[in-house]
């Protein structure tokens, strides 16, 4: 599926966009930042940061820099691991 969803995008960028001009309010483009998102966090995950950046793209956007998120989350801070007890 995720090579499914790149191929389609990558159609889309090469056919449909340039007729559209850079009329995109963030960086990188709308259809760059999907195509980024499906590679990076498969079919699922990147479809949903897709469809939640097409939602923040609208004529009152401020728009901007908007990178995809990493994959990798960061450690929630102020919680610590459990140790285990010893030699209770």
């Amino acid at each position: 599926m995720k090579h499914v969803l790149v191929a389609l995008l990558r159609v889309y960028r090469a056919v449909i966009s340039p007729l559209y001009g850079q009329v995109c309010r963030y960086h990188p483009s709308c259809s760059a930042y999907a195509l980024e998102a499906v590679q990076e966090h498969g079919s699922i995950r990147g479809s949903w940061l897709a469809m939640r950046r097409l939602g923040r793209c609208h004529p009152w956007a401020a728009g901007g820099y908007d990178p995809v998120p990493s994959r990798t989350r960061p450690p929630r801070s102020g919680v610590a691991a459990p140790s285990p007890q010893q030699g209770a």
